[in-house]
């Protein structure tokens, strides 16, 4: 004789809770899959603006002091732009201000002997702390957040820059001895630098979820301004 019969209820509630307990795991795994490719992301992004940061001011900060032509008293004030600038300026080539967290550096890049008639000859890098982020400008031009921005800003900030944060110099300055230079040695021992190095701590700006903090990494290079050296001399 054929047998009808259906389920039972305790079997139903049963695969009721088979099957929500199925759904659940294979909700966790998707929502942490997606956690984990969002914080990635986040990581990659922060470390390729970090890495490209780096890369252009070490292109930069190298030509600093390049002039092939003998035109005298080139190199500008940066304060005002205004040229020829005082003796001191001049001496000091296109390493016009050298500190732990400001550069400015000069270049003749159009050989024409004079600085500041062609675009990028002139190039201030400020990191500011407070907000931590950096900016660049060109010809004594407005300042542009060049790694990170204000949060005032309301555009998106993909990394912060902590240097301040570990105790960081962001430009370190060593004389053709290999010693590092004081900072009270500057601005007087500017001609005397053959190396900067330069080093970018940064942390995403939003927070690991998994971690319950900010990821950091911290990214260095050495640059060797081969036309300050051989000027200076």
């Amino acid at each position: 004789m054929k047998d009808d019969r259906g389920f039972t209820l305790a079997e139903i509630l049963v695969a009721l809770a088979i099957g929500m307990i199925l759904m659940s795991a294979i909700y966790l795994a998707v929502n942490m899959g997606q956690r984990t490719a969002s914080v990635l992301e986040r990581k990659v992004t922060a470390g390729q603006d970090a890495k490209f940061a780096l890369e252009l001011m070490a292109i930069e900060i190298g030509m600093a002091s390049f002039s092939p032509s003998t035109t005298a008293n080139i190199w500008r004030n940066p304060a005002t732009c205004n040229t020829p600038a005082v003796p001191a300026d001049q001496v000091n080539l296109g390493i016009q201000v050298a500190t732990a967290s400001t550069i400015t550096v000069e270049m003749d890049i159009d050989e024409s002997g004079a600085i500041g008639d062609d675009s990028n000859e002139i190039i201030r890098y400020v990191y500011y702390s407070a907000d931590q982020y950096v900016t660049r400008s060109t010809n004594c031009g407005f300042e542009q957040p060049f790694l990170g921005d204000t949060a005032a800003s309301g555009r998106p900030r993909t990394v912060r820059v902590i240097n301040n944060a570990l105790n960081i110099p962001m430009f370190r300055y060593y004389n053709g001895s290999g010693a590092v230079i004081a900072a009270g040695s500057l601005p007087a021992a500017i001609p005397t630098i053959r190396r900067i190095e330069i080093t970018l701590a940064v942390e995403t700006d939003q927070i690991d979820p998994d971690l319950r903090q900010r990821r950091r990494m911290i990214y260095s290079t050495s640059v060797i301004p081969r036309n300050h050296g051989i000027n200076s001399q």
